[in-house]
């Protein structure tokens, strides 16, 4: 997502009249909006089956089904297609040339470059990466994920068929990770959310090897402790070392290579996060039962929250933090443990404006949608999408639908409400 090449004029632009698709087709799905605004799409229906419009044009050939389409980072429009009684993925109106008995969880590499699908065929379950399938297919499949370049892919998947009520062999383990196609040499009770480091070349994955320990497993080599429970795993950025949270002694803590980190212990650790130079950890945690907060580097805020914390998002120099928070059914924003005075229906996720200093994220209100920056609201919106700020940090983009046109407007940070 190259934003530097956006753009970045502070105008009003009408890109489509939505209100006069209406007449053209008989059904129009749900709308989608490119990176850098300028385009718009939607899955419709047309003689023949389905096909999507992109702004004022239509992709010329129509799907027995067609759903989930979005914009890649790069501005790649994709969709899941039902073409012949098969499944496929369709980029830019052209299907790919393989086809299976389903394809579903689209997802994309960290670069935004590679899109990968789960898919079964011949009764085998593998990925397919830029539609190419694994070699090899499994029983079944879980979990996936991408390596941040998009080149390999990675699952949790079923090694071993169960009959029914067979609970000495679910006791024995049935379940690996694949990686490209290939199963490690070892078998667990259970296996979840792999993940790759920074160059692609080791995978971790939480593991069950006893019906009650829990630990995590780094190319097939299990952490040599056990614990009561554990969640995701991430790689630390540059030395490729594996933390997730673990359930030590009844409480939860974060642990790198089976090692807690931090001195304080919590109710609960979830969501590990990085800062963006790797020389912090922010998570949510519970220090009380009921109660959530954001702790950094094992110290916590001090305002908690009843309802709701959401994932901690750094600023880009990594001094800052933001989550999305919810008390009392009502969501907010908290910003180094200070809340936003306004509440709202529903609220996106907080985006820092490159220096740091600013926060502005997308709410819902009395069935309105608006930006909100810096706990401040600007009008509201029939539609609205993520609001960014431009690279140098001088101006907000704005994606909406107002009386029923799509417009992608450019406004400077000075004339957003904040």
């Amino acid at each position: 997502m190259n934003a530097e090449n956006w753009d970045w004029e502070a105008k009003k632009k009408q890109v489509t009249d939505l209100e006069a698709k209406q007449s053209t087709f008989s059904r129009i799905d749900e709308l989608t909006v490119s990176p850098d605004g300028e385009k718009i799409a939607a899955p419709v229906q047309v003689e023949g089956g389905f096909t999507a419009f992109v702004n004022d044009e239509v992709w010329p050939e129509p799907a027995e089904l067609l759903w989930h389409l979005r914009f890649l980072p790069d501005g790649r429009l994709f969709a899941l297609t039902r073409i012949d009684d098969e499944w496929t993925v369709t980029m830019d109106g052209k299907p790919w040339d393989e086809r299976f008995e389903y394809a579903w969880l689209p997802k994309v590499s960290g670069n935004g470059k590679s899109l990968g699908v789960l898919y079964k065929r011949d009764d085998q379950y593998g990925v397919a990466i830029e539609g190419k399938p694994w070699e090899n297919g499994f029983l079944t499949i879980r979990d996936y994920c991408l390596s941040p370049d998009g080149s390999r892919a990675a699952a949790t998947v079923q090694m071993e068929a169960l009959a029914e009520a067979d609970i000495f062999g679910f006791a024995r383990g049935t379940w690996s990770v694949a990686v490209d196609g290939v199963a490690w040499n070892k078998i667990f009770i259970n296996a979840w959310s792999p993940v790759f480091n920074d160059d692609g070349s080791k995978v971790a994955a939480e593991i069950r090897s006893a019906m009650f320990e829990y630990s995590i497993a780094v190319n097939g080599d299990v952490w040599p402790r056990k614990f009561g429970c554990v969640w995701a795993p991430l790689f630390r950025p540059g030395n490729g070392s594996a933390l997730a949270p673990v359930k030590d002694a009844g409480q939860w803590v974060p642990a790198e290579n089976g090692s807690p980190i931090w001195e304080g212990r919590f109710n609960q650790v979830w969501h590990l996060v990085f800062s963006p130079d790797g020389k912090k950890i922010a998570a949510v945690v519970s220090p009380e039962f009921g109660r959530w907060t954001i702790a950094v580097d094992g110290v916590s805020w001090k305002k908690t929250w009843g309802d709701m914390v959401e994932r901690p998002i750094f600023s880009p120099d990594g001094s800052r933090v933001a989550a999305v928070v919810k008390n009392n059914d009502r969501w907010s924003i908290a910003v180094d443990g200070a809340v936003w005075a306004a509440d709202f229906d529903m609220m996106w996720n907080p985006v820092f404006s490159p220096c740091g200093k600013h926060v502005i994220a997308k709410a819902e209100k009395n069935g309105k949608y608006c930006a909100v920056l810096d706990g401040k609201s600007g009008r509201g919106y029939e539609k609205l999408w993520e609001p960014l700020f431009s690279p140098d940090g001088k101006f907000i983009l704005l994606k909406y639908v107002e009386g029923g046109v799509y417009y992608r407007q450019v406004v400077p940070v000075g004339e957003m409400p904040g």
